[in-house]
C-alpha cells in the first residue's frame, strides 16, 4: 500500500511545554551519536498530540534528532500504526477486517462506518469528530468481531451496539471498553468450564478496562502531564546510568569513497566559487503561453512552480543561462546541483527549436513526469 503525506499541512509544529520535555528525556535513553533510536516514540508522542503525524512533524523531531527529514519520513510511512493524514476529533476507529472478525460481521461493522462517518476510509466525518479504516489482525480473535477506537478495544461488537457506542462517544458520553456482550474478559461464551471460582473474586471490570472508567473516558489521547516525568536512567549528577562507564561509542569505519565521489570533491575543492548573476527574468510568460518545462527531465509540478515565482517561463531563458547565472538559480532552487546534474542547459537549447529529448518525447506519450523533486 502506497502511504504518502497529506495534501494539506499544517504551517507549523511544535510539542507542548510537557510533551517536549517528555521528548528531551526519551533522547537520553540513548548514548551519544546514537539519538535516531528516539524516533519512533517521539512520532508517537507527536500523533498523540495532533491526532496525526504531520510534513512539520516529521522535520521537527529530524532536526531533534539530527536525522534526514527522508529518514524520518521512511520511518513514519513504514509504520502503519502512524497515521499520515488528519483523523477524527474524537477518535480514530480501526475495524479489524481478518478472518475471525470477517466471519463474524466485520463487514457489517464497516457498514456502520461507511454509514456514520464517511463512506471512504480516511476520511473526515461531517461534523469532524470520526475517521476509520480497516486493519489486520489486532489479535482479538476470541472476541470476533471487534474495533479499537483509540487505545482501547471494544469487542463482541454488533452493528447495532457499535451504530450506539459511535453516537455516545459523539456526544461525549462514558463508554466501557472491553467486551460488549456481557462477557468479562475473554472466557467462553457459554461460561466458565474450569476455574469456576473465579467469578467470586472478580472486580468489576477486567484491568485492561478499569482505567479507562477511572478516568471516565475511553478514548482519550495523552497530554503528556498526566504523570510526573520520571528519567530514572538519569544519576543525581546528570549523568545516564553506564554512560560514562562505557565511554564514548566507537566510531564505525569510514566506507571507501568511490572513484566518482572522489573525483566530485577533488572537483569541489579545486574550483574557486563562482559568483552569481541574477539572469533576466520575466513578470510572466509571453503572450500568456509558458513553455511546458515540465518536459525537462528532472523538474516536476513543484519545481515548474518555483522556476515561474523566479520569473522562468520559456525554454529559451534556461537554454541562454551562464555559469554565473546558473549558480544563481542553483542557490534559490530546493535540490541544488540538480541544473548540471539532469542537463537543463543542452535539453533546453533542444526544445526551443522544436526539437524533442528522449525524455519529452516519452513524457508527452506517457503523460507522465519526472516528479523527483515532490
Amino acid at each position: 500500500m502506497l502511504r504518502r503525506l497529506h495534501s494539506e499541512q499544517p504551517d507549523s509544529f511544535a510539542f507542548t511545554p510537557a510533551n517536549q520535555a517528555w521528548a528531551e528525556a526519551q533522547i537520553t535513553k540513548y548514548p551519544e551519536g546514537r539519538q535516531a533510536s528516539a524516533v519512533i516514540p517521539l512520532l508517537w508522542r507527536a500523533q498523540e498530540q495532533e491526532g496525526w503525524v504531520s510534513k512539520p512533524a516529521i522535520e521537527a523531531i529530524a532536526d531533534m534528532l539530527g536525522m534526514a527529514y527522508i529518514r524520518v519520513l521512511e520511518v513514519a510511512s513504514f509504520y502503519f500504526m502512524f497515521q499520515l493524514q488528519p483523523t477524527g476529533s474524537v477518535a480514530h476507529v480501526q475495524i479489524c477486517g481478518t478472518t475471525s472478525c470477517m466471519i463474524c460481521g466485520a463487514e457489517d461493522l464497516i457498514a456502520v462506518c461507511q454509514e456514520k462517518i464517511a463512506e471512504k476510509p480516511h476520511t473526515l466525518s461531517a461534523d469532524g469528530k470520526f475517521t476509520w479504516e480497516e486493519v489486520e489482525c489486532l489479535g482479538a480473535c476470541t472476541n470476533a468481531p471487534m474495533a479499537q477506537i483509540g487505545k482501547d478495544y471494544y469487542e463482541d461488537l454488533t452493528a447495532e451496539g457499535f451504530a450506539k457506542l459511535l453516537d455516545d462517544l459523539a456526544a461525549g458520553k462514558v463508554v466501557a471498553p472491553g467486551p460488549q456482550n456481557g462477557r468479562y474478559a475473554a472466557e467462553p461464551k457459554a461460561g466458565l468450564t474450569s476455574l469456576t471460582d473465579f467469578d467470586s473474586g472478580k472486580t468489576q471490570y477486567n484491568a485492561s478496562v478499569q482505567l479507562a472508567m477511572d478516568i471516565k473516558d475511553g478514548v482519550k489521547r495523552i497530554q503528556g502531564d498526566e504523570v510526573p516525568l520520571l528519567t530514572p536512567w538519569v544519576g543525581k549528577d546528570g549523568v545516564v546510568a553506564g554512560r560514562a562507564a562505557a565511554g564514548a561509542p566507537p566510531k564505525p569505519p569510514e566506507a571507501p569513497k568511490s572513484a566518482v565521489k572522489q573525483a566530485a570533491e577533488a572537483k569541489k575543492d579545486a574550483a574557486p566559487a563562482v559568483e552569481e548573476k541574477e539572469p533576466e527574468v520575466l513578470k510572466e510568460a509571453r503572450g500568456g503561453l509558458p513553455d511546458d518545462l515540465k518536459l525537462l527531465k528532472g523538474v516536476g509540478p513543484k519545481l515548474e512552480e518555483k522556476l515561474n515565482e523566479l520569473g522562468f517561463f520559456h525554454f529559451d531563458q534556461i537554454a541562454e543561462w551562464t555559469e554565473a547565472e546558473i549558480a544563481w538559480v542553483d542557490a534559490r532552487l530546493q535540490f541544488k546541483g540538480r541544473i548540471e546534474r539532469d542537463g537543463w542547459i543542452e535539453q533546453a537549447k533542444r526544445l526551443q527549436v522544436g526539437d524533442e529529448t528522449e525524455f519529452a518525447k516519452r513524457a508527452k506519450e506517457e503523460h507522465i513526469y519526472d516528479d523527483k523533486e515532490d
